[in-house]
């Protein structure tokens, strides 16, 4: 067979089509991509968190290897639609810099780290955080002859606090799908999108089941847990894709916050999440298949 019929283009014409299809539906301002990006990735959690109506009772070990899974997805995501696409951002937003190699990554990397200490802060507010989630001791949630366990119990005081680092996890991803809308590069933008959805099915399917085995027996319930978990992702979205708009030249530093926040997350909250009931192995094998999904599809989309 003749090799030059195999382009090696077409991955990069298949990107551009499904951007300009992108385009042709939701047209070209970015904050309505911003919030388009929000939806999908917020509807996604909603598809994984109503997974426990059809399956009930998903094992430890199947839970470990698909959070393994989603921390693969964003480890990746997090160098090839953020930080590298900040770095190339750079000598365009920011004056100066184009001739200087040396000078060239650091407004990115400034951004990882400041948003990695962002989350390393906002763990701080998680133990006096439980009535952000609940509103109440007791929910009105509960149906007639049936109660909602107190937060005071330490049961579900530990779930409480998984829910709430799932939440603050969302947000760094919100912003990053915002942020990368806001660049106007929807062609890096839309695998960045695609991949944050697909992890956050088995992170809301985590939260409900999380909710359910503390004792709130009502899958309804569980379910809006999930919910809420991931609903702060849409607003971020929003406002990462306007705030990069209006101050354009902090686009690189931007991209480096939501990168910096989604590593510390990965290795603050899941992989050590992952790596507590035996099943280290399976968790790792899963962070590998979510690192290659996440490469295939900036390749393919991007």
């Amino acid at each position: 067979m003749d090799g030059s019929s195999i382009s090696w283009g077409e991955p990069v014409a298949v990107g551009m089509s499904v951007a300009t299809a992108f385009t042709d539906l939701f047209g070209t301002n970015v904050i309505v991509h911003g919030l388009v990006g929000g939806l999908f990735i917020a509807t996604m959690n909603l598809l994984g968190a109503s997974l426990i109506l059809v399956w009930r009772d998903p094992s430890e070990r199947t839970l470990d290897a698909a959070l393994g899974f989603a921390a693969g997805v964003m480890m990746a995501a997090a160098f090839t639609s953020l930080i590298l696409p900040g770095i190339e951002a750079t000598e365009v937003v920011v004056p100066g810099v184009a001739a200087e190699g040396l000078i060239q990554p650091l407004p990115v990397l400034f951004g990882v780290l400041l948003g990695a200490l962002a989350l390393d802060r906002s763990d701080v507010i998680v133990p006096h955080a439980h009535y952000l989630l609940t509103g109440r001791k007791r929910s009105d949630a509960a149906g007639p002859g049936e109660t909602v366990p107190s937060v005071d119990d330490p049961r579900v005081a530990s779930v409480v606090l998984f829910i709430l680092a799932i939440t603050l996890h969302n947000m760094p991803e919100g912003l990053a799908v915002g942020v990368g809308f806001g660049s106007g590069n929807v062609a890096d933008a839309l695998p960045l999108m695609v991949a944050i959805g697909i992890q956050n099915v088995p992170e809301g399917l985590a939260v409900s089941v999380a909710a359910i085995n503390a004792g709130l027996n009502r899958r309804a319930y569980a379910i809006f847990a999930g919910i809420r978990a991931g609903v702060v992702e849409v607003p971020l979205a929003v406002a990462g894709a306007a705030a990069v708009v209006v101050f354009e030249p902090l686009l690189p530093y931007a991209m480096g916050f939501a990168a910096g926040a989604m590593l510390f997350v990965i290795s603050d909250e899941i992989v050590p999440e992952t790596h507590t009931r035996g099943y280290e192995r399976v968790a790792t094998l899963g962070l590998m298949v979510g690192v290659v999904l996440m490469l295939y599809l900036d390749v393919a989309l991007g």
